[in-house]
């Protein structure tokens, strides 16, 4: 099964090689049709304490490595590229 990748922002960097992620999506009410967002919080192994608040990361589904830790920082997600570079 092949693990899952997802992209959210940094919130915390206070823990000792751990980040917590938020996570955003956009769904449909049920009822009224309107696009809400919806979020979640993912503590995330950051070894060398790379990643700091407000940065945007990718996380990739681990093994477990803690009680609340099953995700690991993959890589920072450069959000300031003009679409030239990034095509």
């Amino acid at each position: 099964m092949p693990k899952r990748v997802l992209t959210g922002t940094v919130v915390s960097d206070k823990g000792d090689k751990t980040v917590v992620v938020r996570v955003e999506r956009k769904v449909k009410h049920p009822l009224y049709g309107k696009i809400i967002r919806r979020s979640k919080k993912y503590h995330a192994h950051d070894e060398a304490n790379a990643y700091h608040e407000g940065e945007t990361v990718r996380i990739e589904e681990t093994a477990p490595i803690s009680k609340l830790k099953t995700w690991k920082v993959i890589e920072r997600v450069d959000t300031h590229k003009s679409p030239e570079q990034a095509a």
